[in-house]
This record gives structure tokens, C-alpha cells and sequence, in this order.
């Protein structure tokens, strides 16, 4: 297996592929999600998952960006094989790319089996851009939709009803509560929040090389502990995403 670009979104298909998960990152490490995420993706695509990674740049127009984003992911649909037609469709974010997800499937007919929502974020134009606090605020600059429309439309429109939502314990601007506190009632026993271990970056893990030599040494173990600590939080996420993909979960 290797990443194929399709249409301008990034694509890694197993050989059977199980179900089709379509991946959203983070507001500036989106537009190369198959390098910025590759430990995360590839790892789902060694367990059976087709991977759709549609980049993004980012602006302060989100609708502009879902609008995009939606007619990416219908052009890569149209272009894969025949053979993954009808499997479950999952969707996954991190951090912005989870508002994104939440716009799409609130103003789009997109299919969806279930989505997945880690670190969600909805903050302000001036709380995500910390230079716009120099700008007087009468000047009106701010994303769109901005965060209280954003909910609204959430709780308008939104109807992807299984809905896993991880919270980081070290992440100071996450905002997964709130997106818990607005869809469990929508969708009773079908609304997950799972608290774990890691930072707001922790499913950005990268590779760290290192390279055993001949004879195993000291400082060897070191290289290894430290690799070990590293991936230890990204590796319950992998855990987690993947039970809950599993059928039956």
C-alpha cells in the first residue's frame, strides 16, 4: 500500500478495505494530512481502513472550506473502485478539521456511519489568531460561521446520530464538553466521550529514527524507552479509535 493523490485529496486503500474513513486535520497542519498524520492514518489503513485525507488551507471563511471539502471528498468517491461502493463511512477530525466535519454534515447530505471528534475547537477568530488582538474590535473580524452559529447549526441540522468524542487530559483549548453537552441529547446512548491520556498534539506522533546497532547497548535501551514514551499516548488513541470502529463496539 502507498498514498495515491485523487483529485487533490490523498488516498490509502488495504486491499480489502473494511470501511472508509474521511480525515480532516488540524487548522495548520491540514494541507499535508498524509505527512503531518501519518503515523495515525497509516496505522488505521493497516487495519483494514481505506483512508480519504482531504487537505484544506485555512481561512477565516469556514464555509468556504467545507463547501471545498465537500465536493473534494464527492470527486474522490467517484473515483475509487468499485469494489469499496457501499462499505460504512466514518469521519474523523482533529481539531478544526472536527468543525469542519460538523459543518459538513449539518449543511451537506454527506453519508456517515459515525464520526470521530478528537480535540475538538471553536474558539474565536481572536483567541485562535492571537495577532487579531492588536486590531480594534469594531473592525468585526471573525471566522464564519463563528462559534455560537456554529452550535446553532449543530443542533439544527447535525444528523449523524453514533458520535465518538476524545478529550485530552493536557489540553488547554479543547472543547470537547461542549460538543458532548450539545449532542447527547440529540442522540441518546449514542454520544461517546472518552477521556485520555496527551497533549492537543498527541495524533500528530511523527516517526523518531533510531537505528540499533550490531550490539545492543545502554544507550540503546534509552533510544528505546524514549520511543516508547513518545507513542504511548498517539497508541491508545489508535486503540480507542479502533474498538469503537469495530463492529459491535
Amino acid at each position: 500500500m502507498q498514498w495515491e493523490e485523487i483529485v487533490g485529496s490523498w488516498v490509502y486503500l488495504p486491499r480489502s478495505p473494511r470501511a472508509i474513513i474521511h480525515f480532516l486535520g488540524g487548522a495548520f497542519v491540514a494541507t499535508a494530512p498524509q505527512i503531518t498524520y501519518k503515523l495515525l492514518l497509516e496505522d488505521l489503513a493497516q487495519q483494514g481502513y481505506g483512508i480519504i485525507a482531504t487537505p484544506f488551507f485555512n481561512t477565516f471563511d469556514h464555509y468556504a472550506i467545507t463547501d471545498e471539502v465537500y465536493r473534494s471528498f464527492e470527486r474522490v468517491l467517484a473515483r475509487l473502485p468499485r469494489s469499496v461502493s457501499g462499505l460504512p463511512i466514518y469521519g474523523v477530525g482533529h481539531s478544526m478539521g472536527c468543525k469542519v466535519h460538523l459543518l459538513l454534515c449539518s449543511q451537506y447530505d454527506v453519508p456517515r456511519d459515525g464520526n470521530i471528534f478528537i480535540a475538538f475547537n471553536n474558539f474565536s477568530a481572536r483567541d485562535s489568531v492571537p495577532l487579531l488582538n492588536q486590531i480594534p474590535s469594531e473592525f468585526g473580524v471573525e471566522f464564519a460561521p463563528d462559534p455560537a452559529k456554529t452550535l446553532d447549526l449543530v443542533d439544527r441540522n447535525y444528523n449523524v446520530e453514533r458520535n465518538l468524542i476524545v478529550k485530552f487530559r493536557d489540553d488547554n483549548i479543547d472543547q470537547s464538553y461542549t460538543l458532548e453537552k450539545l449532542l447527547k441529547p440529540l442522540f441518546p446512548g449514542m454520544v461517546k466521550l472518552q477521556m485520555m491520556n496527551g497533549n492537543h498534539l498527541t495524533p500528530l506522533g511523527q516517526d523518531v529514527p533510531w537505528q540499533v546497532g550490531s550490539t545492543f547497548t545502554p544507550l540503546d535501551a534509552i533510544g528505546q524507552w524514549f520511543k516508547q514514551e513518545v507513542y504511548r499516548d498517539l497508541n491508545n488513541l489508535k486503540r480507542e479509535m479502533q474498538r469503537w470502529l469495530a463492529p459491535g463496539y
